[in-house]
C-alpha cells in the first residue's frame, strides 16, 4: 500500500467516524456522543477510534467544526450567489430557514451553544468563537445592505444582526415543540415587520 493510499483510507475512515458522530449528536448533543457507541456504529474498537480522535473531546470539537462546514455550505455559500443587500440578507435568511426545517429534529450548533454556555474549556471557547463569527458575518451583510441603500445609513448593524438572530432562536424552539409550519409562518411575519422597521 503506497502512503498516498493510506492517507485516502485514514481521511476515509475519519471521515466516516466523524458522519456518525455528528448523526449521533443531532439526537443526543455533544456530550452524549460515546466513544463506546460510536466504535460499535462504525463497526470498530473504541482504540481504533482513538486513533483518529485522540481524544473524546478532540471528537467533540472535530464535529463542532463539521457541523459549521455543513451550515455555511447550506446557510451562507448559496446566498452569497445573490446580489449585495437585502436580497442576499435575505437569501441567507430563506437558507437558514430551511436549515431549520431540516434539522428540527437536532441542530448541533443550537444544542451546543445550550450545553457549554455556562462552561469553561476548549468546547465552550470554540462555540463563542463559531457564533461570534456568524453574528460578523451577519454584521457584514447588513452593513452591505446599507451601502447599497436597501437599509437606513443608520442602522446598528450589532443589533440587527442580534434580532435576526433571536428570531431564529424563536422558529427552532418553536419548530420543535409545535411543528415548523406554523413557526415558520410567525417567522416570517417577524422577519417582514424586522426589515421594514429598519428600512427608509
Amino acid at each position: 500500500m503506497t502512503t498516498a493510499t493510506h492517507s485516502g483510507k485514514r481521511a476515509s475512515t475519519r471521515d466516516l467516524i466523524l458522519g456518525h458522530a455528528y448523526a449521533m449528536a443531532r439526537s443526543d448533543g455533544l456530550e452524549g456522543l460515546s466513544i463506546g457507541t460510536l466504535a460499535t456504529g462504525v463497526n470498530m474498537s473504541k482504540s481504533g477510534v482513538f486513533a483518529h480522535f485522540g481524544s473524546r473531546e478532540e471528537l467533540q470539537l472535530a464535529v463542532l467544526e463539521a457541523a459549521a462546514q455543513r451550515f455555511r455550505a447550506k446557510v451562507l455559500l448559496p446566498a452569497l450567489k445573490q446580489p449585495r443587500g437585502l436580497p442576499r440578507l435575505r437569501a441567507i435568511v430563506a437558507n437558514w430557514f430551511e436549515w431549520g426545517r431540516e434539522h428540527r429534529s437536532g441542530c448541533v450548533l443550537l444544542s451546543a451553544a445550550s450545553e457549554y454556555d455556562g462552561r469553561n474549556g476548549a468546547l465552550h471557547d470554540k462555540v463563542v468563537s463559531q457564533q461570534a463569527d456568524w453574528r460578523s458575518g451577519l454584521q457584514v451583510a447588513i452593513a452591505q445592505a446599507m451601502t447599497e441603500g436597501h437599509l437606513r445609513s443608520d442602522t446598528d448593524t450589532a443589533q440587527l444582526a442580534f434580532e435576526i438572530y433571536a428570531l431564529m432562536l424563536g422558529l427552532h424552539h418553536d419548530a420543535g415543540l409545535f411543528g415548523f409550519d406554523e413557526a415558520g409562518q410567525r417567522a416570517a411575519q417577524a422577519f417582514e415587520r424586522l426589515w421594514r422597521s429598519w428600512q427608509n
